[in-house]
């Protein structure tokens, strides 16, 4: 137990550490950005430099970087994200969390989409292997890895919304009215699950193949036991190990992906607000979304660690080893 809790605390000084350096790096890249934020702020008209320089000390930005960089890390620190460049001046941490349901409405569905769909075909490859069915998913599930977001987010916008005309192009719902309509939902969720769907069936099959061949499948199917019963009540539990990893991985690259997939559907999400932040030069949004990202990302991985740690029995065994070893 000793030696258990000592690794959770190694994974949880590396997250801390990985915060900070995230953190630095972003905050000093946005220093080195072009442009001029106190003129995207007032917009394309000229101002005097008295104008300038009250914005300038509004905002903080007459302090040096170095500054403005521990001033910044003290206040995240105690959950203050500092405030939109804008007229509003809206508190930043208070504009993300008005956009983050809307994200998570995406990003849950696409989350169980992608780990349920991968288990299942993965596995139907692996029982079929070398045959027909499992080049055909195996073939589909590398072409759709390869396949960038953004790019069948517009093929599916082409085909269902402008041919076809099932699904709407554009938001959540239909305009003046709030919540979010399924209709709108369909098509970001797919896109979003797809690439992470076909990297999940990749991984399922290789696990899967690998349970197949171990000694108690061999003993199962000597008891002449039913092929389903063997492959989903035997070898399933035991290749679904790596999955956990894969899994828990791969909500912080949804997550991750979600800038480019609100863009496309222009769906009023964290991953747009980011978008129209940089393009805005609104240094203290992109800093905070990258931040909420940052912290979402590294709070599932580790999660996810720990999880693993306690399923995996291989690790379980090891911990215990160490802990009973004599000094």
């Amino acid at each position: 137990m000793k030696s258990y809790l000592l690794h959770l605390g190694r994974l949880l000084l590396s997250s801390v550490i990985l915060f900070l350096v995230v953190i630095t790096v972003l905050f000093f890249l946005l220093e080195l950005a072009p442009g001029d934020p106190v003129q995207s702020l007032v917009g394309d008209v000229p101002i005097s430099p008295e104008f300038r320089a009250q914005i300038t000390a509004a905002y903080g930005l007459d302090l040096p970087a170095w500054q403005r960089y521990f001033a910044y890390i003290a206040n995240v620190l105690t959950g203050n994200l500092g405030y939109s460049f804008g007229t509003n001046n809206e508190p930043v941490l208070d504009l993300i969390l008005s956009r983050a349901g809307n994200t998570l409405a995406l990003a849950v569905p696409a989350f169980i989409l992608s780990t349920v769909g991968g288990i299942i075909l993965g596995s139907i490859a692996a029982r079929t292997r070398r045959r027909w069915l499992d080049a055909g998913i195996s073939g589909i599930a590398v072409g759709l890895f390869s396949v960038p977001s953004f790019w069948f987010g517009m093929l599916l916008i082409m085909v269902f919304s402008l041919w076809l005309g099932w699904f709407p192009t554009q938001g959540k719902a239909p305009y003046g009215e709030s919540g979010i309509a399924l209709p709108y939902l369909v098509l970001p969720v797919i896109t979003m699950a797809t690439s992470e769907l076909a990297y999940k069936t990749r991984i399922m099959r290789s696990s899967m193949i690998e349970s197949l061949g171990q000694d108690f499948i061999d003993t199962a199917r000597s008891k002449g036991l039913n092929p389903r019963r063997v492959l989903w009540g035997h070898a399933l539990p035991n290749a679904l190990l790596p999955m956990v990893t894969v899994a828990g991985y791969s909500l912080g690259f949804i997550f991750a992906g979600s800038t480019l997939v609100e863009s496309v559907f222009g769906w009023p999400g964290m991953g747009l607000l980011f978008v129209d932040a940089i393009n805005s030069q609104n240094n203290m949004v992109v800093l905070g979304v990258a931040i909420v990202l940052t912290v979402t990302i590294i709070i599932v991985n580790f999660l996810t660690d720990i999880v693993y740690g306690l399923v995996d029995p291989r690790l379980r065994a090891r911990f215990t080893r160490k802990a009973g070893a004599p000094a």
